[in-house]
């Protein structure tokens, strides 16, 4: 047995909204795992929607030897703050509850705690809190290493001009499209562009970036960071991707197993926008209508607001009776939090039409599946750019994002479904991606090879 006070010691801080708790429980999983570390989850109260505190009871009870620690938030008015967005105001709380987190390290004392890992969103909030305490400060990426590179080189994008050029210039990646930077980011009063330009100049602080990508979908943007092409100074970006899915993410949630065991091999497109996408109700009845008319079975999660607690309405009045009869003629829709990973990785799936948020893109790439790609918001377009680019499935991006400004008919969007569905060189590259993705999480795979250098660091 080993001396506790030489295993490594690491807590986790992750923030609001299940793209980010996801990744952080997945790293917190395989650390106590695989690496035989000391692990203490700080868990935020409260939280926003209730499938967050779902899975973090569910990822407790499953992990009883990882430490969970309550981080208790201070009031908050959200007047303000200059976001309508429920989750960016609650990471708005969370960061400006930061000056309490010494007092919570401090209790964290047996064995010494020497690593510190922090999701993206707060480490400007964070990381100088952390300054003065002899640990380790990590910071835990959770989108692609393309938007990584936007985040850290954004400042100098604001001091030149970009009205008259149709591309960002990143140094070392390839050109980003101005219409795939989040509008919102041209608005410097808005609460989430003060958040991101301030992590970025904050990231040089850190001791390293761990990211949730696939060495193999982004090795050129990967090498630009590290070389130092990007920006000067910045930390080692360590790959540890993709973080794969556990059993715990499986309790409390809609399993349709049964349901695509029944379906033929490849047949059935899965339909998902995560976890904090509403469409709107006329795109929601276009994208059923799409959907029929592609004669293809589907797996359809509806989501109509963007926090959980908030669903009331039933399918029926989402899209009209006559419409909800003809969709449950050839596919099963469903309004809740579903096993994702049980759905990508069945052999009836065939297709999976997405919004691009990185879980859902890497997830996807784990297990092989093509992408018909919808990016509705923030980092989605870019992420929707690496899809696009090794030929992980196809993006119209005519469609637009999911702002309510673009409004994709049944017919076009049926069209697209059958494309997805029947392009058989689509099915082979992402047999080539799933092959990649699978090596990374072998031994001495990108992903195994990136664990050992965290765990290195903290063992010095």
């Amino acid at each position: 047995m080993s001396d506790s006070s030489s295993v490594p010691h690491i807590a986790l801080l992750p923030s609001s909204g299940m793209g980010h708790l996801t990744p952080f429980l997945r790293l917190a999983a395989s650390l106590v795992s695989n690496c035989n570390c000391h692990v203490t989850l700080i868990t935020i109260q409260p939280t926003v929607s209730l499938s967050e505190s779902k899975l973090v009871s569910n990822f407790c009870s499953s992990f009883p030897q990882i430490t969970p620690t309550q981080f208790q938030l201070l009031p908050f008015d959200p007047s303000t703050a200059n976001s309508q967005d429920p989750f960016f105001l609650h990471m708005e709380s969370i960061r400006r509850s930061a000056h309490l987190l010494s007092h919570v390290l401090a209790s964290l004392a047996s064995p010494p705690l020497n690593t510190f890992i922090i999701d993206i969103t707060l480490a400007s909030a964070f990381l100088p809190v952390t300054s003065n305490l002899n640990i380790s400060s990590y910071i835990l990426f959770t989108s692609s290493a393309k938007m990584l590179s936007l985040c850290v080189y954004f400042t100098k994008i604001l001091e030149s001009s970009t009205e008259s050029n149709q591309y960002l210039e990143i140094p070392g990646t390839s050109p980003l499209p101005i219409s795939s930077v989040p509008p919102v980011l041209f608005d410097s009063s808005n609460l989430f562009t003060c958040h991101f330009i301030e992590n970025g100049s904050k990231l040089v602080e850190s001791n390293g970036i761990l990211i949730n990508t696939l060495e193999s979908l982004e090795s050129e943007t990967l090498a630009a960071l590290n070389d130092g092409k990007v920006v000067d100074g910045l930390p080692p970006v360590i790959s540890i991707g993709p973080l794969e899915p556990c059993e715990f993410e499986k309790s409390s949630v809609s399993s349709p197993l049964r349901w695509l065991d029944n379906e033929q091999s490849g047949s059935v497109v899965y339909v998902s926008f995560g976890s904090r996408t509403a469409m709107g109700r006329a795109q929601i009845r276009e994208l059923a209508v799409g959907l029929v008319e592609s004669g293809c079975s589907f797996l359809w999660v509806v989501k109509d607001k963007k926090v959980d607690r908030e669903e009331e309405e039933g399918l029926e009045i989402i899209l009209g009776n006559e419409l909800m009869q003809k969709v449950k003629e050839k596919g099963l829709v469903l309004k809740e939090w579903v096993d994702q990973e049980g759905i990508l990785s069945h052999s009836s799936v065939g297709g999976f039409v997405s919004h691009c948020g990185w879980n859902s893109v890497t997830e996807a790439a784990l297990y092989g599946v093509p992408i018909l790609a919808w990016p509705q918001a923030g980092d989605q377009r870019i992420n929707a750019g690496v899809v696009e680019e090794n030929e992980l499935g196809l993006w119209v991006k005519s469609w637009g994002w999911g702002d309510g400004q673009v409004l994709v008919k049944g017919k076009e969007i049926g069209e697209k479904i059958k494309e997805l569905m029947n392009d058989g060189g689509l099915k082979v590259k992402a047999a080539h991606v799933k092959d990649s993705a699978k090596k990374a999480i072998e031994v001495d795979g990108t992903s195994k090879n990136g664990f050992s250098k965290l765990i290195n660091s903290c063992n010095k």
